[in-house]
């Protein structure tokens, strides 16, 4: 194994460059996780999740927090699991145990369940260096734990969510993150993300809807290994506006770009009005659904796979995913919090990295095209 993990690392002096074709490399992959807002179920989940020493056989895990904080929270956890160690920079990770980056210079007051501005300052901070290591190459994918959007709001953080700032890190031109909520039972995307519900109509648009059914079918194939994906698209008014009685969206804008995305060659089907569709099982037939608005799609994905959901934000250079639930205020502290579906987001990580590094090998090189010239024939 250590042959393998130097040549792993042998890699990365080329930095970004090494990175480019998403090559799977022969050691594990390094996997940076946030802390998110530490008065939050963030560590709690995080801990709990690397308390079993098989997960260092999966991959070198790496935190970007406070050591201090996590010794705060390990305490009342009674963990058995990896030594926690702390490293100068993600680039000096230990292989034989979790290593965890502060990128906290004071101590924190710790109250969990409590907003604070300094938490929020705290979950910032672990995000700009993951994204940092992430895009040279330090580490390969990105885990992050649940953040507090509102305490996170300052000079320098101007966006909803992990989404949105994500999108402004990449270097991809006009680059376009799809949000993708996923489980073993459906994958749930969105075509508008943090919006207010009153906003809806007006940024619901053809082009729009026939953007993000291109971008999830291009992730469904490369990110989950699914050929020639089955949409859904979901309706926006109720009883999928009823011919225009209860509304003209589906008519003027949802209906027209679906049959532009099946001009495209994309097998995207409906509009289908949510409550049957979700209610009478439907999801089921479908590798992948597109939801109009947010609660529209999480709602009833939730309900159906709240401990085990993933957040994966497609269309962008680097893997990204993390839990499908909030901070959770109400159970901080508490010790009672799941770490299934932050466990489930690492795995995920690992999984679509190494979907994307297969399609990339399998389709860089295509054979090159046969014919035959007739009028060389005798």
């Amino acid at each position: 194994m250590k042959g393998n993990e130097n040549n792993h690392n042998e890699g990365r002096e080329n930095g970004r460059e090494g990175k480019e074709q998403l090559r799977l490399p022969e050691g594990r992959l390094r996997v940076g996780i946030t802390h998110g807002d530490y008065n939050g179920v963030g560590y709690e989940v995080i801990l709990k999740m690397l308390d079993d020493q098989r997960m260092l056989e999966l991959c070198i895990p790496i935190v970007y927090g406070s050591a201090k904080i996590a010794q705060f929270y390990r305490k009342g956890l009674e963990l058995t699991g990896p030594q926690w160690v702390q490293v100068a920079d993600a680039s000096q990770a230990r292989t034989d145990a979790v290593s965890i980056v502060n990128v906290i210079d004071k101590d924190a007051q710790v109250n969990p369940g409590q907003e604070s501005p300094e938490a929020g300052q705290a979950a910032l901070a672990a995000l700009e260096a993951a994204v940092t290591d992430l895009k040279s190459g330090v580490i390969d994918v990105l885990v992050t734990a649940p953040i507090n959007k509102h305490s996170m709001q300052s000079d320098t953080f101007r966006f909803p969510g992990h989404t949105e700032y994500l999108a402004a890190s990449s270097e991809i031109e006009g680059a376009k993150p799809l949000m993708i909520l996923f489980s073993d039972t459906m994958r749930v995307a969105l075509a508008t993300t943090h919006l207010p519900v009153t906003k809806l109509s007006e940024a619901l648009t053809i082009d729009l809807i026939l953007d993000k059914l291109q971008a999830f079918n291009l992730s469904l194939t490369k990110d989950f290994s699914i050929v020639k994906p089955r949409i859904a698209v979901l309706a926006l008014n109720p009883h999928a506006g009823e011919e225009g009685l209860l509304g003209s969206e589906e008519q003027q804008v949802i209906i027209p770009a679906i049959e532009q995305a099946r001009e495209a060659g994309i097998h995207a089907f409906g509009p289908y009005a949510a409550d049957g569709f979700f209610g009478n099982g439907l999801y089921k037939k479908f590798d992948g659904i597109l939801a109009m608005y947010h609660d529209q799609g999480l709602a009833p994905f939730k309900a159906l796979a709240m401990n085990a959901g993933v957040n994966f934000t497609a269309g962008l250079e680097f893997v990204r995913t993390s839990p499908d639930h909030g901070t959770a205020a109400d159970i901080a502290g508490k010790g009672i919090a799941s770490p299934d579906s932050m466990r489930q987001a690492l795995y995920a990580a690992l999984d679509i990295y190494r979907s994307r590094a297969n399609h990339d090998e399998m389709t860089s090189s295509p054979l090159p095209k046969l014919y035959h010239d007739r009028s060389r024939d005798n």
